[in-house]
């Protein structure tokens, strides 16, 4: 794996030299933008509003609009001056419980490897520590241009950074819940379709969609055409679906029997 970022972990008095390396890839073709009409590539490119002229890669930078609707232009060099501490540095700031942190906060996830031999030692004790304490390294770090809070756990004896979002980039969902009234049955049986479903193995599960991409990518090369999906449709009898839904359930469990 190639390393994406490196620098130091920082805890206390403790640095350790670190590397970081991306824990996630995407699967399934690869699909671009074409025209429908001709298949045509469309690509993206980068032209400037003012001359019309397209520019490269070596003559972008990043800009800021102000409140009088003058551009100021932040080139690169401005951005690496920034007085960061976190530019090189992952700072553990402290330690929470990892029900502490909300599910959706977190980001992207990376993993962390020692960096040198000297390094060896306090990787493995972090790891080991967080892994006796159950509890998280809460941290803040420069990545991909802007600080990111983040936080460090163990997994499987190597550390893991999951990036998170800082608490005021959630957005307020407004109120999305629902008035409708439930009767004890509807959520007995609620609970009892949830009690046959528990114990599903996330290991075994598999990416369908990319699956059927695949298909579908077959089929046309080939020179055939897409077949229409199935639409679910909502249950008319909302008790009924609930009391057939668990009779599979337990069918599913018990190897389709009963």
């Amino acid at each position: 794996m190639r390393s994406l970022w490196q620098g130091t972990v920082s805890f206390g008095l403790v640095a350790l030299p670190v590397n970081l390396f991306a824990a996630t890839e995407d699967h399934g073709p690869g699909l671009h933008l074409v025209h429908s009409a001709d298949g045509g590539r469309i690509r993206h490119r980068r032209v400037c509003e003012l001359d019309g002229r397209e520019v490269g890669p070596e003559e972008t930078a990043h800009g800021w609009e102000a409140p009088d609707g003058r551009t100021v232009v932040i080139q690169d060099a401005d951005l690496e001056a920034l007085p960061l501490p976190t530019k090189r540095v992952i700072e553990v700031v402290g330690f929470v419980d990892a029900d502490d942190v909300d599910p959706l906060l977190y980001a992207r996830p990376y993993w962390v490897g020692a960096h040198g031999p000297a390094a060896q030692k306090p990787y493995a004790l972090l790891v080991e520590a967080l892994a006796r304490s159950g509890r998280l390294a809460v941290c803040k770090v420069a990545l991909r241009s802007r600080e990111r809070l983040a936080v460090l756990r163990p997994r499987n004896g190597i550390l893991v950074l999951h990036a998170l979002h800082w608490p005021e980039e959630i957005r307020d969902p407004g109120d999305l819940s629902s008035p409708a009234p439930t009767t004890t049955r509807e959520l007995d049986l609620a609970e009892l379709l949830i009690t046959e479903m528990t114990g599903v193995d996330v290991t075994e599960l598999h990416d369908d969609y990319a699956q059927a991409l695949n298909l579908l990518v077959d089929t046309l090369a080939a020179g055939g055409q897409a077949a229409p999906p199935v639409e679910p449709q909502p249950p008319v009898d909302l008790m009924a679906a609930l009391e057939e839904s668990v009779r599979d359930a337990r069918r599913a469990r018990n190897g389709g029997h009963g």
